[in-house]
């Protein structure tokens, strides 16, 4: 278990020597630092990096293989669909598939999270490991965390949310019994989640190993050559070329049989494979299409309402909505013209700002 640096929620995307952090020991102590003071009172312990659930996404979803070595390559497929933006700009976190099958997924913006670790980097230093605050909260059931300006909600059927403080009292009628965290410092607590919770330092983003780790690689490194040169003796470059390239052909053979059992006689793999795939695009569109049908009445009559943002769930048959609107009022009698479709609506994260309110509309199948 690390001690922790928490980046608060208005963190701007570029860190400054005045920026402000909050720093919680496992020892208990914990106070807000400066970057610039940060290495002078850490030293060059190893710290968990936790992000502010503000600046990222949590979801599940359905993966076609369960081999390690694929589950990667499958992910931006399967979270594709449901991103606004484009993935490739996206750094995507992956759990442990849960009891259901699914994956829980993390989401937030490459360079963003690239530039905090370069930032704090520079100031001297070492994250070990990179988690949201939210997933921190999670144990079991649903549990709920208040400070003076936030509201954290994390459950063990994939919600992961933060809000302000001053928008919970207008949602806490619509949730689910919460365990509410009543320590005089909330914070702290956080800390005994670490080994449960979603690294995001996964894939390109992979942090480095300590340096306890790092003396033994010219050791395992002069193993691995001698390994690899005698093998290369026995086999010979020929023969060792050739299997190569046989285990990639039969492993392409074996995932498409995996993901397409009902086909039996494969001719041209990659044809088929592109095909299946620009069928399962244009199921998905109209799947897609079928369910924005009953909301086009509604938004119409929704007088100031907008919608900024459409997640589609293709494996839930869901919808999320991120819409905003003059008041709250505009916005509840969205949701009942929504239910009078026959459609079940819950609002989600909801918030004020200059423009009006905005708020996302979890939009499940028919009541």
């Amino acid at each position: 278990m690390r001690d922790c640096l928490f980046l608060p929620a208005d963190t701007p995307p570029g860190l400054s020597a005045d920026s402000l952090l909050y720093w919680q020991a496992v020892d208990g102590q914990g106070r807000s630092l400066r970057l610039a003071e940060c290495a002078s009172v850490l030293g060059t312990r190893e710290l968990a990096l936790v992000l502010p659930m503000e600046q990222a996404s949590a979801c599940l979803v359905s993966l076609p293989t369960q081999k390690a070595r694929w589950l990667r390559q499958a992910l931006a497929y399967a979270v594709e669909e449901a991103l606004a933006e484009d993935v490739e700009a996206l750094h995507l976190a992956l759990g442990s598939v849960q009891e259901d099958g699914r994956h829980p997924v993390r989401i937030i913006r490459r360079s963003l999270l690239q530039g905090w670790l370069a930032s704090l980097a520079e100031a001297g230093l070492r994250i070990g490991a990179i988690y949201l605050d939210a997933d921190l909260l999670w144990a079991s059931g649903s549990e709920l965390l208040v400070d003076e300006s936030r509201v954290l909600l994390a459950s063990d059927d994939g919600l992961r949310l933060a809000l302000r403080r001053d928008d919970w009292p207008a949602l806490q009628a619509r949730l689910p019994a919460l365990r509410p965290c009543t320590e005089a410092a909330p914070w702290a607590q956080l800390l005994n989640a670490q080994s449960q919770a979603i690294d995001l330092a996964q894939g390109e983003l992979a942090l480095a190993q300590p340096a306890s780790s790092r003396a033994w690689r010219p050791v395992a490194a002069v193993l691995v050559s001698w390994l690899c040169l005698q093998w290369l003796f026995d086999l010979g470059q020929g023969l060792y070329l050739q299997y190569q390239g046989d285990q990639y052909a039969q492993a392409s053979e074996q995932l498409y049989r995996e993901l397409f059992p009902e086909d039996r006689r494969i001719v041209r793999l990659r044809a088929q494979f592109d095909q299946h795939l620009a069928a399962a695009g244009a199921q998905q569109q109209e799947q897609l299409l079928s369910r924005l049908q009953p909301l086009i009445e509604p938004l119409q009559a929704a007088s100031g309402v907008q919608v900024q943002q459409l997640d589609y769930q293709a494996a839930e048959g869901s919808l999320a909505l991120q819409v905003q609107a003059s008041d709250f009022a505009g916005l509840e009698l969205l949701r009942e013209r929504l239910q009078a479709q026959g459609l079940q609506v819950e609002m989600g994260s909801a918030g004020r700002d200059e423009q009006g309110v905005s708020a996302r509309l979890l939009i499940g199948g028919d009541a």
